[in-house]
């Protein structure tokens, strides 16, 4: 079947997400230009920041398009292109999307506040300390899949005859591989990631110190990222899979505890510009290969498959698989967390809220189709689903395909493409890790004020000490087991986190007198999804002698449950008190 058989009606129904739908949501909250925002009333320039709508829309997209949207639809094509693709798309336009939209405006609407403190406002104090311990356990597993996931990607190798170049190639360094010459394609990657962390300070400073126009800073962004990849060429870094973890746990360290213009903000603006350039010549491609005559490779049904792998039978696990690229909990949390705090109008909300989600969507699309129709279903099962759990790559797997798609599409050398689609990846798992390591600093402050009482030691109030904590939290769970052992959790709880937020958003609703029926349809089968697999989960971690996953499974569910309740008894109504 050709590849735009699946690409157009996709990128139709976003159309139709974009314009029409999200634009009757828009008018149902009532989005007032005029409103003052969080970011404007309560500036403080280090989190209250009003920022231009590019910039903020380019960290927010950059942000929440971390390893997720590419990793899960790799992963999950093991069922087939079909249920992949559907879930993807729908899911997308009518869960995920208003999902984020709606964690971001209720957030702005409530002065910046995180969800968990909104849940306070609307559930009470019980709701409020649940979602933070929910929030910083759900985190810790994010940032420790993250962190595997990325050094994993960097230390890549594939054959070199199957990337079109000759045994003695001198393009890559080479490494044998039971006796087969294969290239470390992941140093390129790993020179460019470090290039354009240096220079991220020096935007930051021109934008916020200097007021430098945005002509002149997306040319020199574009220059950073163009150059950052022929050094990489020239002098790849190569280190181990170990080493890699350790440099980037300090990275994230300093990113989340130095003020958000200086790093984390510029470094996501600088390396969007490699997301925004993937993205359309992904979409691009497979268009022209359409063209062309490119077709599905990868099976459209193939559950049966699917479900005597680690996954299990396709509903929950294909659902929980393709977790960001539908749904993401984490979502709500950057928008609320992060996001709301920048926003300098309102009428920006949908634009960044809503659209970045059908982008990350798009993504998660063009995922499944690049490698349906990119390589050989062969290779997709060599690099996503070995023998050995522990070699799973599906980093690599998607820039395989993006690499066979480009080269069908325009004729882009498969080497060459490759390493940009390894490349398109690294940078966004580590914006997702820097990101969601301050995030976590914000959490572990917010449950100390509440232990406390307002009075905390102020060593539990430092901003170094809590961003030390939640590095070493990561690293710890990162050491529990291979990435594909977490990926369950981490997809279950980061989708019943979406649920929560959509429980507590829909009180808030309520409570404002809108329509809810949009967040609860949603939210119900979400609940009932990622519920089923967490308790599905147990005894395979208990047999399989994960204890600390089993715990944090436990832990999860049992906070989540007790959140619903919370929600459920507040959107009752009140009966009369007796005569």
């Amino acid at each position: 079947m050709n590849v735009l058989v699946f690409l157009i009606p996709g990128m139709a129904l976003y159309a139709f997400g974009f314009l029409v739908y999200s634009r009757w949501i828009e008018r149902v909250w009532g989005v007032d230009p005029d409103r003052r925002t969080p970011a404007v009333e309560m500036e403080d320039g280090k989190d209250y920041v009003p920022t231009r709508p590019q910039v903020l829309f380019a960290h927010h997209f950059a942000t929440i398009a971390g390893a997720g949207p590419i990793v899960g639809p790799a992963t999950a094509l093991i069922y087939g292109a079909l249920p992949a693709w559907l879930w993807v798309v729908f899911g997308g336009v009518f869960i995920g999307a208003v999902h984020d939209f709606a964690c971001l405006f209720a957030s702005i609407r409530n002065k910046g506040r995180s969800m968990a403190e909104i849940a306070r406002a609307y559930l009470g104090i019980h709701a409020f300390i649940l979602f933070i311990l929910f929030l910083i356990v759900l985190i810790i597993v994010v940032n420790a899949v993250f962190l595997q996931l990325t050094a994993k990607s960097l230390t890549s190798v594939w054959s070199v005859e199957k990337l079109g170049l000759k045994p003695d190639q001198d393009v890559f360094n080479t490494v044998m591989v039971q006796d087969v010459p294969n290239a470390r394609i992941g140093g390129i990657a790993s020179t460019s990631v470090v290039i354009i962390t240096l220079v991220a300070p020096l935007i930051g400073y021109a934008v916020y110190k200097r007021n430098a126009p945005m002509k002149a800073i997306y040319p020199a962004a574009t220059a950073a990222v163009i150059l950052s990849v022929i050094a990489g060429f020239q002098l790849p870094i190569t280190l181990s899979a170990e080493a890699w973890q350790t440099v980037f746990s300090i990275y994230v360290l300093f990113a989340a505890g130095l003020p958000v213009w200086l790093l984390l903000q510029p470094r996501d603006f600088v390396n969007v510009q490699i997301l925004y350039g993937g993205l359309a010549l992904l979409v691009a491609s497979i268009f022209a290969a359409g063209i062309q005559g490119a077709t599905i490779a990868a099976p459209l049904d193939n559950i049966e498959t699917g479900s005597a792998t680690t996954l299990g039978s396709l509903w929950p696990g294909l659902f929980i698989t393709i977790a960001c690229g539908a749904i993401s909990g984490f979502h709500g949390i950057v928008g609320s967390g992060t996001t709301s705090k920048q926003l300098s109008n309102e009428r920006y909300a949908r634009k960044i809220g809503y659209l970045a989600m059908l982008g990350e969507s798009t993504l998660g699309l063009c995922v499944t189709l690049s490698i349906s129709a990119g390589i050989a279903y062969s290779d997709y099962l060599k690099a996503v689903w070995p023998d050995n759990p522990k070699d799973s790559n599906p980093v690599l797997g998607f820039a395989l395909g993006a690499a066979g798609i480009f080269e069908k599409g325009f004729g882009i050398p498969s080497w060459l493409g490759v390493v940009f689609g390894i490349l398109l990846v690294e940078g966004f798992v580590i914006t997702t890790l820097d990101t969601s390591v301050r995030l976590n600093r914000y959490l572990f402050e917010e449950l100390w004020r509440v232990i406390f009482r307002d009075r905390p030691p102020r060593l539990l109030m430092n901003a170094w000490f809590n961003a030390g904590l939640a590095v070493a939290c990561m690293l710890a769970v990162a050491k529990t087991g291979a990435w594909v052992k977490i990926w369950a959790l981490f997809g279950s709880a980061n989708q019943l986190l979406g649920a929560i937020s959509l429980v507590v958003v829909s009180v808030w609703l309520k409570a404002m007198k809108r329509p809810t029926l949009y967040t609860l349809i949603p939210c119900v089968a979400l609940c009932i999804t990622t519920v089923w697999s967490l308790l599905r989960l147990i005894p395979v971690y208990v047999k399989n002698g994960n204890t600390t996953l089993a715990i944090f499974d436990v832990f999860l569910l049992t906070v989540a449950l007790a959140l619903i309740a919370l929600g459920i008894l507040r959107a009752l109504p009140k009966q009369p008190a007796p005569v």
